[in-house]
């Protein structure tokens, strides 16, 4: 019989699959650990007809669904209105309402093979966690399952207790509606020459404060947002006078790398302390948005990122 060792060798593959239910990291964490208890309790009813992770897959996914019918869909701001402009009110929602970065290493299997874990990675971006959010929970059960896990409808369908043709009618109107955001998952190669060269520069302005040097880095129609406001900006001009404006007491900040759904990341620190992870979302050789999340308190310890950076 299987032991809470065997159970815990596929928790990144169920945070994974939790997180793009979820839409949230901690939620992502609580439905693994009810879904360990569930697995703990009906371990004597494993029949090995499937694998222990596919057994695991399909108890999260009921633990999810049920989670689910209690909560209201996580957004990003820019779901909730136009943008902004430099004057608006910092108007702040409650965490829960948002969509939350999650550290790659805490969704992605260790054990993946490369094309897997490529696969994955790009399965909780953050966009296409956000579109995915906007289903039904038991089409986005059924469209997760099959396009990110690559199950069969069969086994979807048993799973969701429906029928094949149930599961086959709800994914043709998932496709449909996520066709509209452009947004279902696919291979991509690691960062390019030119993106890595791109983050370097990104970097160097950052830190050295200049904004016109930064601006250049982005796409035309490229975002700034910062969860948990409301409030979100689009363009060069909006964001440099953002950045040199409200947001001038950035000046100064230092950036420590990491990797956030998918994505690159940066813990910001201001030379008062941690003030945000950014998450930059690329398109091409530019950078199309930059997430500020603020909620360092909570997302600091879970990027490993320290509490404070040692003086230069």
């Amino acid at each position: 019989m299987a032991s809470a060792h065997d159970l815990e060798q596929h928790r990144a593959a169920l945070t994974g699959h939790c997180y793009r239910m979820m839409g949230s990291a901690a939620d992502a964490d609580d439905a693994v650990q009810e879904t360990m208890v569930r697995a703990w309790r009906g371990l004597s009813g494993f029949e090995e007809r499937a694998s222990l992770r596919t057994w695991l897959t399909r108890i999260a996914t009921r633990v999810c669904l049920d989670a689910l019918a209690d909560h209201a869909r996580r957004v990003r701001p820019m779901e909730l209105e136009g943008p902004g402009t430099v004057d608006d009110p910092l108007v702040e929602l409650p965490h829960g309402r948002w969509i939350e970065p999650i550290p790659d290493e805490m969704a992605v299997p260790a054990d993946a093979d490369p094309l897997e874990r490529v696969s994955l990675r790009q399965s909780i971006r953050l966009a296409f966690v956000a579109a995915v959010q906007h289903l039904p929970p038991k089409q986005r059960a059924a469209l997760l399952l099959t396009e990110v896990l690559g199950w069969p409808t069969a086994a979807v369908a048993d799973t969701l207790e429906t029928s094949v043709a149930s599961v086959n009618s709800a994914l043709q109107r998932a496709r449909g509606k996520l066709a509209g955001f452009g947004e279902l998952p696919e291979g991509a190669a690691a960062l390019t020459a030119a993106q890595s060269a791109l983050l370097d520069r990104y970097v160097d302005a950052f830190e050295r404060y200049d904004i016109d040097a930064l601006v250049r880095l982005l796409h035309e129609d490229a975002t700034l947002s910062m969860p948990p406001y409301r409030f979100w900006l689009r363009g060069h001009d909006n964001i440099s006078r953002w950045m040199l404006g409200r947001g001038i007491d950035c000046r100064g900040s230092r950036l420590l790398p990491t990797w956030a759904s998918g994505s690159p990341a940066f813990g910001q620190y201001r030379t008062t302390g941690p003030w945000a992870l950014i998450v930059l979302e690329l398109r091409g050789d530019r950078i199309a948005a930059m997430n500020s999340f603020l909620d360092t308190e909570t997302l600091f310890p879970r990027f490993d990122l320290p509490p404070e950076l040692p003086p230069t």
